[in-house]
Protein backbone atom coordinates (compact mmCIF):
# COMPACT_ATOMS: atom_id res chain seq x y z
CA UNK A 1 0.00 0.00 0.00
CA UNK A 2 0.97 3.62 -0.45
CA UNK A 3 3.09 5.38 2.15
CA UNK A 4 3.91 9.02 2.87
CA UNK A 5 1.46 10.40 0.30
CA UNK A 6 -0.92 13.28 0.97
CA UNK A 7 -3.70 10.72 0.99
CA UNK A 8 -2.01 8.74 3.77
CA UNK A 9 -1.22 11.87 5.79
CA UNK A 10 -4.73 13.34 5.70
CA UNK A 11 -6.38 9.96 6.20
CA UNK A 12 -4.29 9.18 9.26
CA UNK A 13 -4.89 12.61 10.80
CA UNK A 14 -8.68 12.20 10.47
CA UNK A 15 -9.01 8.53 11.42
CA UNK A 16 -11.02 8.16 14.62
CA UNK A 17 -10.84 4.36 14.90
CA UNK A 18 -10.89 1.09 12.99
CA UNK A 19 -14.41 -0.35 12.81
CA UNK A 20 -15.21 -4.07 13.27
CA UNK A 21 -16.04 -4.34 9.55
CA UNK A 22 -12.52 -3.29 8.63
CA UNK A 23 -13.43 0.22 7.56
CA UNK A 24 -12.07 3.35 9.17
CA UNK A 25 -14.20 5.96 10.87
CA UNK A 26 -13.04 9.35 9.58
CA UNK A 27 -13.78 12.75 11.04
CA UNK A 28 -15.25 15.04 8.39
CA UNK A 29 -13.94 18.59 8.35
CA UNK A 30 -16.51 20.01 5.93
CA UNK A 31 -19.93 18.69 4.96
CA UNK A 32 -21.55 20.31 1.93
CA UNK A 33 -25.24 19.66 1.34
CA UNK A 34 -27.85 20.52 -1.28
CA UNK A 35 -31.55 20.10 -1.87
CA UNK A 36 -31.66 16.73 -3.66
CA UNK A 37 -29.74 14.27 -1.49
CA UNK A 38 -30.21 15.73 2.00
CA UNK A 39 -34.00 15.60 2.74
CA UNK A 40 -34.10 11.86 3.47
CA UNK A 41 -31.04 12.16 5.71
CA UNK A 42 -32.63 14.95 7.75
CA UNK A 43 -35.76 12.82 7.98
CA UNK A 44 -33.75 9.93 9.43
CA UNK A 45 -32.25 12.26 12.03
CA UNK A 46 -35.70 13.46 13.00
CA UNK A 47 -36.96 9.89 13.38
CA UNK A 48 -34.10 9.15 15.80
CA UNK A 49 -34.38 12.53 17.52
CA UNK A 50 -30.78 13.42 16.67
CA UNK A 51 -29.45 16.93 16.15
CA UNK A 52 -26.85 17.97 13.59
CA UNK A 53 -23.57 17.43 15.42
CA UNK A 54 -21.50 20.13 13.73
CA UNK A 55 -23.67 22.76 12.04
CA UNK A 56 -20.65 25.10 11.91
CA UNK A 57 -18.81 22.58 9.70
CA UNK A 58 -21.82 22.16 7.40
CA UNK A 59 -22.81 24.43 4.49
CA UNK A 60 -25.82 24.26 2.19
CA UNK A 61 -26.72 25.54 -1.24
CA UNK A 62 -29.37 24.87 -3.88
CA UNK A 63 -28.20 23.87 -7.34
CA UNK A 64 -29.71 20.76 -8.94
CA UNK A 65 -33.36 21.81 -9.28
CA UNK A 66 -33.20 25.58 -9.14
CA UNK A 67 -34.51 27.29 -12.31
CA UNK A 68 -31.97 29.25 -14.35
CA UNK A 69 -34.51 31.70 -15.78
CA UNK A 70 -37.61 32.70 -13.79
CA UNK A 71 -36.88 32.34 -10.06
CA UNK A 72 -40.00 33.91 -8.64
CA UNK A 73 -41.43 31.88 -5.74
CA UNK A 74 -43.17 29.55 -5.64
CA UNK A 75 -41.40 27.85 -8.58
CA UNK A 76 -43.61 26.59 -11.39
CA UNK A 77 -42.17 23.12 -10.77
CA UNK A 78 -43.97 21.97 -7.62
CA UNK A 79 -41.37 19.26 -6.86
CA UNK A 80 -38.54 21.81 -7.11
CA UNK A 81 -40.40 24.24 -4.86
CA UNK A 82 -40.99 21.48 -2.33
CA UNK A 83 -37.32 20.44 -2.26
CA UNK A 84 -36.07 24.00 -1.81
CA UNK A 85 -38.63 24.72 0.91
CA UNK A 86 -37.63 21.54 2.73
CA UNK A 87 -33.95 22.46 2.55
CA UNK A 88 -34.69 25.96 3.83
CA UNK A 89 -36.59 24.54 6.80
CA UNK A 90 -33.93 21.94 7.62
CA UNK A 91 -30.98 24.35 7.57
CA UNK A 92 -32.92 26.95 9.57
CA UNK A 93 -33.79 24.39 12.25
CA UNK A 94 -30.22 23.12 12.46
CA UNK A 95 -28.47 26.50 12.26
CA UNK A 96 -26.59 25.62 9.07
CA UNK A 97 -25.24 28.39 6.82
CA UNK A 98 -27.16 28.48 3.55
CA UNK A 99 -26.12 30.05 0.26
CA UNK A 100 -29.69 30.48 -0.94
CA UNK A 101 -30.97 32.25 -4.06
CA UNK A 102 -31.38 35.57 -2.22
CA UNK A 103 -27.87 35.71 -0.76
CA UNK A 104 -25.73 36.50 -3.79
CA UNK A 105 -23.62 33.45 -2.86
CA UNK A 106 -25.80 30.70 -4.36
CA UNK A 107 -24.39 28.34 -6.94
CA UNK A 108 -23.25 24.84 -7.70
CA UNK A 109 -21.96 23.24 -4.53
CA UNK A 110 -18.54 22.49 -6.03
CA UNK A 111 -18.15 26.09 -7.16
CA UNK A 112 -19.27 27.94 -4.05
CA UNK A 113 -17.24 25.84 -1.60
CA UNK A 114 -13.88 26.82 -3.06
CA UNK A 115 -14.80 30.44 -3.80
CA UNK A 116 -15.96 31.01 -0.22
CA UNK A 117 -12.83 29.40 1.23
CA UNK A 118 -14.81 26.49 2.68
CA UNK A 119 -12.47 24.13 0.86
CA UNK A 120 -8.95 24.06 2.28
CA UNK A 121 -5.88 21.81 1.99
CA UNK A 122 -5.70 18.83 4.30
CA UNK A 123 -9.44 18.76 4.95
CA UNK A 124 -11.75 15.80 4.66
CA UNK A 125 -14.82 16.93 2.71
CA UNK A 126 -18.04 15.02 2.01
CA UNK A 127 -21.11 15.84 -0.07
CA UNK A 128 -24.00 13.87 -1.46
CA UNK A 129 -22.79 14.37 -5.01
CA UNK A 130 -20.29 12.29 -6.96
CA UNK A 131 -18.32 15.27 -8.22
CA UNK A 132 -17.18 16.18 -4.73
CA UNK A 133 -13.79 15.02 -5.99
CA UNK A 134 -13.49 18.59 -7.35
CA UNK A 135 -12.27 19.83 -3.96
CA UNK A 136 -9.16 17.65 -4.24
CA UNK A 137 -7.70 20.44 -6.35
CA UNK A 138 -6.74 22.11 -3.06
CA UNK A 139 -5.11 19.06 -1.53
CA UNK A 140 -8.25 18.00 0.33
CA UNK A 141 -9.62 14.46 0.47
CA UNK A 142 -13.10 14.91 -0.92
CA UNK A 143 -15.66 12.15 -1.35
CA UNK A 144 -19.16 11.87 -2.75
CA UNK A 145 -21.39 9.97 -0.33
CA UNK A 146 -24.84 8.37 -0.28
CA UNK A 147 -27.92 9.23 1.73
CA UNK A 148 -27.20 6.97 4.71
CA UNK A 149 -23.69 8.41 4.92
CA UNK A 150 -25.11 11.94 4.81
CA UNK A 151 -27.23 10.94 7.80
CA UNK A 152 -24.15 9.64 9.58
CA UNK A 153 -22.13 12.79 8.93
CA UNK A 154 -25.00 15.02 10.05
CA UNK A 155 -25.45 13.01 13.24
CA UNK A 156 -21.82 12.34 14.19
CA UNK A 157 -19.46 14.39 12.05
CA UNK A 158 -17.88 11.13 10.92
CA UNK A 159 -18.13 8.75 7.98
CA UNK A 160 -17.12 5.10 7.61
CA UNK A 161 -14.88 4.49 4.61
CA UNK A 162 -12.51 1.90 3.22
CA UNK A 163 -9.02 3.07 2.42
CA UNK A 164 -8.09 3.01 -1.26
CA UNK A 165 -4.88 2.49 -3.17
CA UNK A 166 -3.11 5.56 -4.59
CA UNK A 167 -2.25 5.94 -8.26
CA UNK A 168 0.05 8.80 -9.20
CA UNK A 169 -0.78 10.20 -12.63
CA UNK A 170 2.22 12.18 -13.77
CA UNK A 171 1.63 14.49 -16.72
CA UNK A 172 4.85 15.53 -18.43
CA UNK A 173 5.51 18.27 -20.97
CA UNK A 174 3.49 21.34 -21.82
CA UNK A 175 -0.16 21.30 -22.85
CA UNK A 176 -0.45 22.65 -26.38
CA UNK A 177 -2.34 25.72 -27.64
CA UNK A 178 -6.08 25.58 -26.79
CA UNK A 179 -5.55 22.36 -24.81
CA UNK A 180 -7.20 22.64 -21.38
CA UNK A 181 -7.56 20.64 -18.21
CA UNK A 182 -10.82 19.25 -19.62
CA UNK A 183 -8.95 17.83 -22.61
CA UNK A 184 -6.43 16.34 -20.21
CA UNK A 185 -9.18 14.77 -18.08
CA UNK A 186 -10.88 13.21 -21.10
CA UNK A 187 -7.53 11.89 -22.35
CA UNK A 188 -6.74 10.27 -19.00
CA UNK A 189 -10.16 8.60 -18.85
CA UNK A 190 -9.78 7.48 -22.45
CA UNK A 191 -6.42 5.91 -21.56
CA UNK A 192 -7.38 4.26 -18.25
CA UNK A 193 -11.09 3.65 -18.83
CA UNK A 194 -14.18 4.57 -16.87
CA UNK A 195 -13.44 1.71 -14.46
CA UNK A 196 -9.67 2.09 -14.47
CA UNK A 197 -9.70 3.99 -11.20
CA UNK A 198 -11.85 1.56 -9.22
CA UNK A 199 -10.12 0.93 -5.91
CA UNK A 200 -7.90 4.01 -6.29
CA UNK A 201 -7.65 7.67 -5.55
CA UNK A 202 -5.72 9.65 -8.15
CA UNK A 203 -2.82 11.93 -7.26
CA UNK A 204 -2.24 14.28 -10.20
CA UNK A 205 1.33 15.47 -10.49
CA UNK A 206 4.03 16.46 -12.95
CA UNK A 207 5.07 19.67 -14.62
CA UNK A 208 1.86 20.06 -16.64
CA UNK A 209 -0.24 19.80 -13.47
CA UNK A 210 1.98 22.26 -11.61
CA UNK A 211 1.39 24.79 -14.40
CA UNK A 212 -2.40 24.44 -14.26
CA UNK A 213 -4.25 27.20 -12.48
CA UNK A 214 -6.55 26.28 -9.60
CA UNK A 215 -9.64 26.35 -11.81
CA UNK A 216 -8.01 23.86 -14.19
CA UNK A 217 -7.07 21.61 -11.28
CA UNK A 218 -10.69 21.68 -10.15
CA UNK A 219 -11.88 20.60 -13.61
CA UNK A 220 -9.38 17.76 -13.61
CA UNK A 221 -10.18 16.52 -10.10
CA UNK A 222 -13.91 16.90 -10.85
CA UNK A 223 -13.62 14.27 -13.61
CA UNK A 224 -11.77 11.75 -11.39
CA UNK A 225 -15.04 10.06 -10.56
CA UNK A 226 -15.75 9.57 -14.28
CA UNK A 227 -12.63 7.45 -14.40
CA UNK A 228 -13.86 5.31 -11.50
CA UNK A 229 -11.52 6.79 -8.89
CA UNK A 230 -12.90 7.39 -5.39
CA UNK A 231 -11.26 10.83 -5.34
CA UNK A 232 -8.54 12.88 -6.99
CA UNK A 233 -6.17 15.48 -5.61
CA UNK A 234 -3.27 17.78 -6.35
CA UNK A 235 -0.67 18.58 -3.71
CA UNK A 236 -1.06 22.19 -2.50
CA UNK A 237 1.56 24.68 -3.69
CA UNK A 238 2.06 28.41 -4.14
CA UNK A 239 -0.66 28.47 -6.81
CA UNK A 240 -3.08 27.03 -4.26
CA UNK A 241 -2.04 29.45 -1.53
CA UNK A 242 -2.35 32.52 -3.74
CA UNK A 243 -5.89 31.52 -4.68
CA UNK A 244 -6.88 30.70 -1.10
CA UNK A 245 -5.59 33.99 0.27
CA UNK A 246 -8.28 35.88 -1.69
CA UNK A 247 -11.21 33.78 -0.45
CA UNK A 248 -13.70 34.77 2.25
CA UNK A 249 -11.92 32.59 4.77
CA UNK A 250 -8.65 34.49 4.66
CA UNK A 251 -8.88 37.78 2.79
CA UNK A 252 -9.47 39.67 6.05
CA UNK A 253 -7.55 37.28 8.26
CA UNK A 254 -3.98 36.90 6.95
CA UNK A 255 -2.75 35.82 10.38
CA UNK A 256 -5.00 32.76 10.31
CA UNK A 257 -3.78 32.05 6.79
CA UNK A 258 -0.16 32.06 7.92
CA UNK A 259 -1.04 29.97 10.99
CA UNK A 260 -2.56 27.23 8.81
CA UNK A 261 0.10 27.24 6.11
CA UNK A 262 2.59 24.99 7.97
CA UNK A 263 -0.12 22.33 8.25
CA UNK A 264 -0.94 22.59 4.56
CA UNK A 265 2.71 22.18 3.67
CA UNK A 266 3.11 19.25 6.06
CA UNK A 267 0.53 17.11 4.31
CA UNK A 268 2.14 17.17 0.84
CA UNK A 269 3.31 13.82 -0.52
CA UNK A 270 6.94 13.20 0.36
CA UNK A 271 9.47 13.12 -2.51
CA UNK A 272 10.12 9.47 -1.63
CA UNK A 273 6.46 8.53 -1.19
CA UNK A 274 5.42 5.04 -2.22
CA UNK A 275 2.52 4.61 -4.65
CA UNK A 276 0.46 1.57 -5.55
CA UNK A 277 0.66 2.49 -9.21
CA UNK A 278 2.23 5.20 -11.38
CA UNK A 279 1.00 6.22 -14.83
CA UNK A 280 2.80 8.71 -17.05
CA UNK A 281 0.91 10.84 -19.58
CA UNK A 282 2.62 12.97 -22.23
CA UNK A 283 0.74 16.25 -21.98
CA UNK A 284 2.31 17.63 -25.15
CA UNK A 285 0.68 14.83 -27.20
CA UNK A 286 -2.87 15.86 -26.23
CA UNK A 287 -5.01 17.91 -28.59
CA UNK A 288 -8.49 19.38 -28.10
CA UNK A 289 -10.50 16.30 -27.20
CA UNK A 290 -14.19 15.46 -27.60
CA UNK A 291 -16.37 12.42 -27.00
CA UNK A 292 -17.89 10.36 -29.81
CA UNK A 293 -20.01 7.97 -27.72
CA UNK A 294 -21.90 7.55 -24.48
CA UNK A 295 -19.17 7.47 -21.82
CA UNK A 296 -16.38 9.97 -21.08
CA UNK A 297 -13.92 7.25 -22.16
CA UNK A 298 -15.36 7.38 -25.68
CA UNK A 299 -13.06 10.28 -26.41
CA UNK A 300 -10.83 11.17 -29.30
CA UNK A 301 -8.58 14.01 -30.39
CA UNK A 302 -10.35 16.38 -32.76
CA UNK A 303 -8.16 15.30 -35.71
CA UNK A 304 -8.19 11.59 -34.88
CA UNK A 305 -10.52 9.04 -36.45
CA UNK A 306 -13.35 7.54 -34.43
CA UNK A 307 -12.25 3.99 -33.57
CA UNK A 308 -13.67 0.84 -35.12
CA UNK A 309 -15.33 -1.14 -32.31
CA UNK A 310 -13.62 -4.25 -33.67
CA UNK A 311 -10.29 -2.65 -32.79
CA UNK A 312 -11.26 -2.38 -29.12
CA UNK A 313 -11.00 -5.02 -26.42
CA UNK A 314 -13.75 -7.65 -26.79
CA UNK A 315 -15.42 -6.49 -23.57
CA UNK A 316 -15.83 -2.96 -24.98
CA UNK A 317 -17.05 -3.72 -28.51
CA UNK A 318 -20.79 -4.09 -27.94
CA UNK A 319 -20.95 -0.90 -25.89
CA UNK A 320 -19.03 1.00 -28.55
CA UNK A 321 -21.31 -0.30 -31.31
CA UNK A 322 -24.42 0.79 -29.41
CA UNK A 323 -22.82 4.16 -28.64
CA UNK A 324 -21.96 4.83 -32.29
CA UNK A 325 -25.49 3.89 -33.34
CA UNK A 326 -26.88 6.30 -30.71
CA UNK A 327 -24.63 9.21 -31.64
CA UNK A 328 -24.77 8.41 -35.37
CA UNK A 329 -21.06 8.38 -36.04
CA UNK A 330 -18.99 5.96 -38.07
CA UNK A 331 -15.51 4.52 -37.57
CA UNK A 332 -12.83 6.32 -39.50
CA UNK A 333 -14.58 9.69 -39.42
CA UNK A 334 -13.43 12.53 -37.20
CA UNK A 335 -15.78 14.45 -34.92
CA UNK A 336 -14.80 17.66 -36.72
CA UNK A 337 -17.96 18.81 -38.51
CA UNK A 338 -20.44 16.83 -36.37
CA UNK A 339 -23.54 19.05 -36.45
CA UNK A 340 -25.03 20.25 -33.16
CA UNK A 341 -28.36 21.74 -32.13
CA UNK A 342 -27.47 23.00 -28.63
CA UNK A 343 -24.37 24.51 -27.01
CA UNK A 344 -24.22 24.35 -23.21
CA UNK A 345 -21.62 26.21 -21.16
CA UNK A 346 -22.03 25.27 -17.52
CA UNK A 347 -21.75 22.56 -14.83
CA UNK A 348 -19.48 22.02 -11.83
CA UNK A 349 -16.76 20.96 -14.27
CA UNK A 350 -16.55 24.09 -16.40
CA UNK A 351 -18.67 27.05 -15.27
CA UNK A 352 -16.10 29.14 -13.43
CA UNK A 353 -15.08 32.64 -14.43
CA UNK A 354 -11.95 31.50 -16.27
CA UNK A 355 -14.00 28.93 -18.23
CA UNK A 356 -16.47 31.59 -19.34
CA UNK A 357 -13.69 34.06 -20.14
CA UNK A 358 -11.91 31.51 -22.35
CA UNK A 359 -15.13 30.73 -24.20
CA UNK A 360 -15.99 34.42 -24.58
CA UNK A 361 -12.68 35.06 -26.35
CA UNK A 362 -13.76 32.57 -29.00
CA UNK A 363 -17.24 34.09 -29.26
CA UNK A 364 -16.09 37.71 -29.45
CA UNK A 365 -17.04 39.30 -32.80
CA UNK A 366 -19.00 36.22 -33.87
CA UNK A 367 -22.66 35.13 -33.76
CA UNK A 368 -24.26 31.92 -32.62
CA UNK A 369 -25.09 29.76 -35.64
CA UNK A 370 -28.70 30.19 -36.77
CA UNK A 371 -29.51 26.51 -36.10
CA UNK A 372 -28.04 26.41 -32.58
CA UNK A 373 -29.66 27.12 -29.21
CA UNK A 374 -26.84 28.33 -26.97
CA UNK A 375 -26.94 28.99 -23.25
CA UNK A 376 -24.45 30.00 -20.60
CA UNK A 377 -25.17 29.00 -17.00
CA UNK A 378 -22.56 30.45 -14.59
CA UNK A 379 -21.42 28.26 -11.73
CA UNK A 380 -22.41 30.71 -9.03
CA UNK A 381 -23.94 34.11 -8.43
CA UNK A 382 -20.43 35.44 -7.76
CA UNK A 383 -19.21 34.10 -11.10
CA UNK A 384 -22.24 35.63 -12.81
CA UNK A 385 -21.67 39.03 -11.19
CA UNK A 386 -17.97 39.02 -12.05
CA UNK A 387 -18.68 38.05 -15.66
CA UNK A 388 -21.17 40.89 -15.94
CA UNK A 389 -18.66 43.38 -14.46
CA UNK A 390 -15.96 42.26 -16.88
CA UNK A 391 -18.15 42.41 -19.99
CA UNK A 392 -18.08 38.66 -20.54
CA UNK A 393 -21.86 38.39 -20.23
CA UNK A 394 -22.32 41.15 -22.80
CA UNK A 395 -20.07 39.28 -25.23
CA UNK A 396 -22.22 36.17 -24.95
CA UNK A 397 -25.50 38.04 -25.19
CA UNK A 398 -24.37 40.07 -28.19
CA UNK A 399 -23.45 36.84 -29.95
CA UNK A 400 -26.87 35.32 -29.26
CA UNK A 401 -26.28 33.18 -26.17
CA UNK A 402 -28.91 32.99 -23.41
CA UNK A 403 -27.37 34.33 -20.18
CA UNK A 404 -28.86 32.41 -17.26
CA UNK A 405 -28.92 32.25 -13.46
CA UNK A 406 -26.53 29.75 -11.74
CA UNK A 407 -27.34 26.08 -11.28
CA UNK A 408 -26.60 22.57 -12.51
CA UNK A 409 -28.98 23.16 -15.41
CA UNK A 410 -28.54 21.05 -18.53
CA UNK A 411 -25.71 18.99 -17.09
CA UNK A 412 -28.29 16.55 -15.73
CA UNK A 413 -31.65 18.03 -16.73
CA UNK A 414 -33.32 18.16 -13.32
CA UNK A 415 -34.85 21.56 -14.08
CA UNK A 416 -36.41 22.83 -17.31
CA UNK A 417 -33.08 23.03 -19.15
CA UNK A 418 -33.15 19.81 -21.18
CA UNK A 419 -32.44 18.46 -24.62
CA UNK A 420 -35.50 17.85 -26.75
CA UNK A 421 -35.84 14.68 -28.81
CA UNK A 422 -32.62 13.70 -30.57
CA UNK A 423 -30.89 17.06 -30.27
CA UNK A 424 -27.09 16.96 -30.30
CA UNK A 425 -25.37 19.10 -27.66
CA UNK A 426 -21.83 20.44 -27.44
CA UNK A 427 -21.45 20.44 -23.66
CA UNK A 428 -18.83 21.53 -21.15
CA UNK A 429 -20.38 19.18 -18.56
CA UNK A 430 -19.01 15.87 -17.30
CA UNK A 431 -21.29 13.03 -18.42
CA UNK A 432 -22.59 11.94 -21.81
CA UNK A 433 -24.64 8.94 -20.68
CA UNK A 434 -27.81 8.23 -22.65
CA UNK A 435 -30.56 10.44 -21.19
CA UNK A 436 -28.17 12.47 -19.04
CA UNK A 437 -29.31 15.83 -20.41
CA UNK A 438 -33.02 15.06 -20.12
CA UNK A 439 -33.83 13.20 -23.33
CA UNK A 440 -33.29 9.49 -23.98
CA UNK A 441 -32.68 10.30 -27.65
CA UNK A 442 -30.43 13.30 -26.94
CA UNK A 443 -26.76 13.16 -27.93
CA UNK A 444 -24.10 14.76 -25.72
CA UNK A 445 -20.61 15.58 -26.96
CA UNK A 446 -18.29 16.53 -24.10
CA UNK A 447 -15.58 19.10 -24.69
CA UNK A 448 -13.81 22.13 -23.19
CA UNK A 449 -15.48 25.57 -22.90
CA UNK A 450 -13.52 27.05 -25.85
CA UNK A 451 -14.56 24.08 -27.97
CA UNK A 452 -18.21 24.57 -26.96
CA UNK A 453 -17.93 28.20 -28.00
CA UNK A 454 -16.43 27.20 -31.34
CA UNK A 455 -19.24 24.70 -31.95
CA UNK A 456 -21.87 27.30 -31.02
CA UNK A 457 -20.70 29.79 -33.66
CA UNK A 458 -20.01 27.28 -36.44
CA UNK A 459 -22.96 24.94 -35.83
CA UNK A 460 -20.77 21.85 -35.59
CA UNK A 461 -17.91 20.37 -33.60
CA UNK A 462 -14.92 22.45 -34.63
CA UNK A 463 -11.21 22.48 -33.89
CA UNK A 464 -10.96 25.76 -31.98
CA UNK A 465 -7.34 26.04 -33.11
CA UNK A 466 -8.66 26.77 -36.61
CA UNK A 467 -10.44 29.92 -35.43
CA UNK A 468 -8.73 33.23 -34.87
CA UNK A 469 -9.00 33.94 -31.15
CA UNK A 470 -7.73 37.09 -29.36
CA UNK A 471 -4.82 36.47 -27.00
CA UNK A 472 -5.49 36.39 -23.28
Amino acid sequence: MSERTLYDAVWDRHRVRRLPNGRDQLFVGRHLIHEVTSPQAFGMLEEREFDVAYPDRTHATVDHIVPTSDRSRPFDDEAAERMLAELEANVADAGIAFSGPETGDQGIVHVIGPEQGLTQPGMTICCGDSHTSTHGAFGALAFGIGTSQIRDVLATGCVAMEKQAVRRIEVTGDLGPAVTAKDLALSIIRTLGTDGGVGYVYEYAGEAIERLDVEGRMSLCNMSIEGGARAGYVNPDETTYEWLAETDAFVDDPERFEALRPYWESIRSDPDATYDDVVEIDGSAIEPTVTWGTTPAHAVGITEPIPDPESLAPSKRAVAQRAQKHTRVSPGETMDGYEIDVAFLGSCTNARLSDLAAAARVVEGREVHRDVRALVVPGSQRVKAAAEREGIAETFETAGFEWREPGCSMCLGMNDDRLVGDEACASSSNRNFVGRQGSQEGRTVLMSPPMVAAAAVTGSVTDVRELEVPAR
